[in-house]
């Protein structure tokens, strides 16, 4: 069939970038197979992005929160960039600097978690809900700081990737490729939390949705508990 044809030369296409020949300009297949179980494993556990985004997805719907998602994934583009320049050396002995940005963003989250939920009124209109729909440009910002808030994240990417990076293969090819796989699980195991949150959210009315605003404050000053606790060692 012209379609499973179709897949089955892109498959090959795929491979032949990262399949294990000598002379590979890329990376190994059996070498980013791994990297991709061991992201899964990392992702297991929801942190304080996955809890923003199950806040926003419950609160302003799932396509308006992928602003949320896409202002994380800038973050993780721009740590991922950091870390292949060489920046998590730097990064890692700057005690000050960490703790400056890390309890700044612990202060943001809470901030916002507590607006949240005094900002749940059961008696509502309409009118008064679509006046608290916040700017894209704040979902964004939103994902995007709280991504940034934990510096350490380009320590972990620099300790991360140099397990799947083969030497006597050229470095920017498999940075990119690691990075860009990060970014696209990422994004996926995102949506899914977006996803969900939408569908419980859409199975409530009234009342019922003043108390999933507060729950979702509560997720939101529950992801700076967790970005507060967050040390270099369990990165």
């Amino acid at each position: 069939m012209p379609a499973q044809r179709a897949y089955e030369l892109k498959w090959r296409l795929f491979r032949s970038i990262v399949k294990n020949k000598k002379g590979s300009r890329f990376m190994l297949f059996e070498t980013w197979t791994l990297y991709v179980v061991t992201v899964l494993a990392l992702m297991s556990t929801p942190g304080p992005s996955q809890l923003l985004m199950l806040t926003n997805s419950g609160v302003h719907g799932f396509r308006r929160s992928l602003a949320t998602a896409t202002g994380d994934l800038s973050a993780n583009a721009l740590q991922m960039l950091a870390a292949g320049l060489g920046l998590a050396a730097i990064i890692a002995a700057s005690a000050t600097a960490l703790t400056v940005i890390k309890w700044a963003g612990v202060a943001y989250l809470i901030w916002l978690g507590v607006r949240m939920i005094r900002r749940a009124k059961p008696d509502e209109t309409v009118a008064q809900r679509s006046q608290k729909e916040i700017s894209l440009k704040n979902l964004w910002l939103q994902g995007f700081l709280t991504s940034a808030a934990n510096p350490k994240a380009v320590v972990f990417f620099a300790a991360l990737f140099p397990q799947f990076i083969v030497s006597d293969i050229p470095f920017w090819p498999q940075f990119l490729i690691l990075s860009a796989t990060y970014i696209v699980m990422d994004g996926l195991f995102l949506s899914a939390y977006g996803l969900g949150s939408t569908w419980v959210v859409r199975r409530f009315k009234g009342s019922a949705r003043v108390w999933i605003e507060r729950i979702g404050g509560s997720f939101m000053i529950g992801a700076a508990v967790l970005l507060g606790l967050k040390s270099i060692s369990r990165q």
